[in-house]
C-alpha cells in the first residue's frame, strides 16, 4: 500500500469508533444519503459495487431493499470494514460482502467480475490517488450499460467560501482550491483532493452523462452545526429552494456534487 493510501487509512481507523453515533445525530447527512440512495433506485440493477462504503450503511439498506441483487464494496479502512461486516452479520445478509482494499485493487479483488451498478455516497473519490486512473479501473469493472452514481466534494462551494470569509477564516475559505484539501476535521489531517464539476467530466468521458445535481447550495452544509439549528425551521424550503436552483447552472456551486455517468453498450451501438 502506498504512503497516501496509508495516511487516507489512518485517517478513516481513527474515524470509525463513533461514526454512526455522530451520523445519526446530524439530519441534514441522513436527508443527502436518503437522496443519493433514491438516485440509485431510480436505476435496475443485479451487481452493485460500492467504492468507499464506511460502516457498510449504505450496503446493508441496498442488501435489504433488493435481496436478489449482489451487493459488495471496497474500503481503505480495516476498522471500517469491521463495522460493515458486524451490520451485515447482524442482519444476515447473505448477499452483502465488505472488501477491503482502493480502487487499484478492484481487478484483483473480483477477476473478470463486472457490476452493472457503481456507486460513491460522500466522496470517496477525493480520496483517491489519481482521478483519472480511477476512472479507468472502474470503467474496468462496469458492465456494458451499467451505470455510476458519484457524489463528490466540490471544489466550488460559493456558499461556504463566503461563510469562512465573513468569519475571517481565510485559509478555510480557499482550502478546497488548493492542491491538496485536507479534509472537514479541523485537528487531523486527510489526504484528499476537491475537484471541479469539468474536471469529473473529463476523467469520465469514457462515459455518458446522464444527470447532475448539486447539494447544499442554498441549505448549510452538514458541518455547520449551529447555522443549521439556527435555520432548522426553513430546512425544507431551504432543501427546495436547492432542488429547483438545480435547474440553473447554479447546481454546480453547491457543497457536493452528484453525477450519473452511463458505460455504452458497444453491443447496442454496433446493432444501430
Amino acid at each position: 500500500m502506498s504512503d497516501f493510501y496509508e495516511q487516507v487509512e489512518t485517517y478513516y481507523d481513527g474515524d470509525a469508533e463513533d461514526f454512526d453515533a455522530r451520523y445519526w445525530k446530524n439530519p441534514v447527512l441522513q436527508r443527502i444519503r436518503q437522496d443519493f440512495r433514491e438516485e440509485v433506485k431510480r436505476h435496475p440493477f443485479q451487481s452493485m459495487l460500492e467504492i468507499g462504503y464506511g460502516s457498510g450503511l449504505d450496503m446493508v439498506h441496498f442488501g435489504m431493499t433488493h435481496p436478489d441483487s449482489r451487493v459488495t464494496g471496497i474500503d481503505i479502512s480495516a476498522a471500517m470494514q469491521d463495522l460493515a461486516r458486524q451490520k451485515i452479520a447482524t442482519h444476515n445478509l447473505k448477499n452483502v460482502t465488505a472488501e477491503k482494499g482502493s480502487v487499484e485493487d478492484l481487478q484483483e479483488i473480483y477477476p473478470r467480475q463486472q457490476f452493472d451498478m457503481v456507486y460513491v455516497f460522500f466522496g470517496a473519490l477525493n480520496t483517491v490517488e489519481d482521478l483519472d486512473k480511477a476512472a479507468d479501473h472502474l470503467h474496468e469493472v462496469t458492465a456494458p450499460g451499467g451505470k455510476l452514481v458519484l457524489s463528490f466534494v466540490n471544489r466550488n462551494y460559493a456558499a461556504g467560501t463566503v461563510i469562512e470569509l465573513l468569519k475571517l477564516r481565510f485559509r478555510a475559505a480557499f482550502a478546497r482550491h488548493k492542491k491538496e484539501w485536507g479534509g472537514y476535521s479541523p485537528t487531523q489531517y486527510l489526504p484528499s483532493r476537491c475537484y471541479a464539476p469539468g474536471t469529473i467530466r473529463k476523467a469520465f468521458s469514457r462515459f455518458s452523462l446522464v444527470r447532475q445535481k448539486g447539494y447544499s447550495i442554498i441549505h448549510p452544509a452538514w458541518y455547520y452545526h449551529g447555522l443549521n439549528r439556527l435555520v432548522k425551521r426553513f430546512s425544507p424550503y431551504l432543501w427546495k429552494t436547492d432542488k429547483m436552483l438545480n435547474k440553473t447552472f447554479l447546481w454546480s456551486w453547491g457543497e457536493y456534487t452528484l453525477f450519473v455517468f452511463e458505460k455504452p453498450d458497444a453491443s447496442n451501438t454496433q446493432k444501430h
